[in-house]
């Protein structure tokens, strides 16, 4: 168990004193803007490209684990999807409820866990969760919060155009679309360009862990404290139970090979994350971001209990 904590202890005391920075004045809620800007859109960016560019796509991609993934994103936005329809919950509460049980913080949280775990192949894991995540659960997940509003007079291929536009033009996809770009060309990178690749990758984890604790300072908290638990509930064990369900059962269903003992467990561990940072903030779009913070806050604290728990049976 102390082997177990000395890889999860780290990363939630991180967070923490990213909380207790800001709510004791070291630090101001605009300051964790400007560091999440950086981490966003250059660390994390040149984190992806740096994984990516230098490998082949057979060494970077593994079909089995995309499929893995996403079977269980899936899964949890249908599972969740029908559990809210039947506890009669409102079209615009229902999608943040699912936005929020199966969009992981795979950037903030989920890579500097995977770089203490499995440190060789922590940004190849962050690569193949952000494809799964920005192409096809978020998307589907905003479709969803998009359908709950009146109708516009917008078209349903107007909202997909502008949907995959903004995933197109995120830093972080264009650092992947690079990257893929010079590994599919067989170039050579400059010593130089990738020491300072390395050099932005390695200051993600920390400033990542700072920023999703500073984050939190100031969020509303009154909502349906019930609805916030749920979400917590899917986003934590849900989710998690669903991908490792998938790890079982796809392999059997499809004929696809099965993923060796690392990826097995960071594909589960994946799942497992609490939800992206910037949830709260689409749901005030929606006039339910007292329901989003308290199911962030809630699921940013339980995953330090969850994760260990997970790691303790997954070792």
């Amino acid at each position: 168990m102390l082997e177990i904590l000395a890889i999860t202890f780290p990363i939630f005391a991180l967070v923490a004193l990213g909380y207790g920075s800001v709510r004791f004045g070291a630090f101001q809620p605009s300051d964790m803007r400007a560091l999440g800007l950086f981490v966003m859109n250059v660390a994390l960016p040149a984190l992806l490209f740096n994984a990516v560019a230098e490998r082949s796509l057979t060494e970077t991609l593994s079909p089995a684990y995309l499929s893995v993934f996403l079977a269980g994103g899936l899964a949890t936005i249908v599972v969740t999807w029908l559990w809210h329809t039947a506890r009669g919950t409102g079209p615009a509460r229902k999608a943040i409820a699912v936005m929020g049980s199966t969009c992981p913080n795979s950037g903030y949280v989920g890579y500097p866990l995977m770089l203490l775990l499995l440190p060789e192949q922590a940004g190849l894991i962050l690569a193949m969760n952000l494809v799964v995540e920005n192409f096809v659960l978020i998307p589907l997940t905003l479709l969803l919060l998009e359908g709950s509003r009146p109708r516009d007079g917008a078209g349903l291929w107007s909202r997909l155009s502008a949907l995959f536009w903004g995933v197109i033009r995120r830093p972080m996809v264009l650092g992947l679309i690079a990257g893929v770009a010079v590994s599919l060309a067989g170039l050579s990178l400059p010593s130089g360009f990738t020491r300072l690749l390395d050099l932005l990758a390695q200051s993600t984890g920390a400033i990542a862990l700072f920023v999703i604790g500073g984050s939190l300072v100031g969020l509303p908290i009154k909502g349906n404290r019930s609805l916030a638990a749920e979400i917590v509930a899917g986003k934590l064990l849900v989710h998690p139970a669903l991908t490792a369900l998938a790890l079982v059962f796809l392999p059997l269903a499809t004929g696809l090979p099965l993923i060796n003992p690392d990826l097995q467990m960071a594909v589960i561990l994946s799942a497992a994350m609490p939800m992206f940072g910037i949830y709260a903030l689409l749901a005030q779009d929606y006039g339910h971001e007292g329901i989003a913070s308290l199911a962030l806050l809630g699921a940013t604290a339980g995953a330090f209990f969850t994760l260990t728990g997970l790691l303790a049976i997954l070792s």
